[in-house]
């Protein structure tokens, strides 16, 4: 339990950090009347896991001049979807994203949720991505961790201790959360994360959730993106896959597409899922 001083003081040292060097990203920017549009906020949010903002930031954009509104989203096509999500990678989210829009359309009358269990009650809606939601869009305190907010308590908390698990930097995140300003508060925090990360290291490596990420080339990441890129053009002879994508994987890899729903299996040929 950390003492009211320590609060303080880390706090502090956060904002004044946030309040000299805060980045400037395009979900951050509110409405014409100071509002934040939660229907972006959910496209950033999702978009987000496992992306690098640097990445995101084009395709956020481009992605909202395509599907400007919830119900865009809703009406639109799996392969427009996938389409306007290429370059992003984790392919599933942009299925999840489809689906999440049609069930807010259906059973919320097109307006997102307020709350962590309507939130979290949607497909692929984690805790984590559900607080950032309702803090972001609605400014509600809610405690949860990314891998920036996990950066910045590692290396001011846990310095050289291996193992960390998330639950204990929960709780410090519960103690710290800048209640009355928790937007800009977790903002701070992940600016400062970011920060850590580029001068001091990687403080994630002490986080018992730590896993390296596999290289792309070579991966069955990049060959589930090469599938969608071709089918994105039409149906293909699965043959004529093999023919393109010479690899013993091909056919496992097109199981699974199936299995999630991003693709569908006709006679000898598949395409995008409807």
């Amino acid at each position: 339990m950390l003492t009211p001083g320590q609060i303080t003081e880390f706090q502090r040292m956060v904002w004044r950090y946030y309040d000299d060097s805060g980045r400037a990203l395009p979900w951050r920017e509110p409405e014409l009347d100071g509002t934040y549009n939660a229907y972006k906020i959910l496209v950033s949010e999702v978009m987000l896991q496992q992306t690098q903002a640097a990445r995101v930031i084009p395709k956020y954009s481009a992605f909202l001049e395509r599907f400007p509104s919830l119900v865009d989203l809703a009406d639109a096509s799996l392969h427009d979807v996938l389409l306007a999500w290429q370059g992003l990678g984790y392919n599933r989210r942009a299925r999840y994203l489809r689906e999440i829009a049609r069930q807010i359309k259906e059973q919320h009358d097109g307006w997102l949720p307020d709350t962590l269990p309507e939130l979290t009650a949607l497909p692929g809606v984690g805790h984590n991505t559900a607080a950032a939601i309702l803090t972001y869009a609605f400014n509600q305190p809610h405690a949860y961790i990314e891998t920036n907010i996990r950066s910045v308590y590692l290396h001011h908390f846990f310095k050289d201790e291996p193992g960390v698990a998330d639950k204990q930097i929960l709780e410090l995140v519960e103690q710290t959360l800048d209640r009355k300003n928790p937007r800009e508060w977790y903002w701070a925090l992940m600016d400062y994360g970011v920060f850590i990360k580029q001068t001091v290291g990687n403080p994630n490596v002490l986080s018992k959730q730590y896993a390296k990420q596999t290289k792309f080339h070579g991966s069955a990441r990049e060959i589930r993106g090469a599938i969608l890129r071709i089918l994105a053009a039409g149906p293909q002879e699965i043959q004529d896959l093999h023919m393109t994508i010479n690899d013993s994987r091909l056919d496992a890899i097109l199981r699974q597409l199936i299995k999630e729903q991003l693709i569908k299996k006709s006679g000898k040929s598949v395409r995008i899922a409807d």
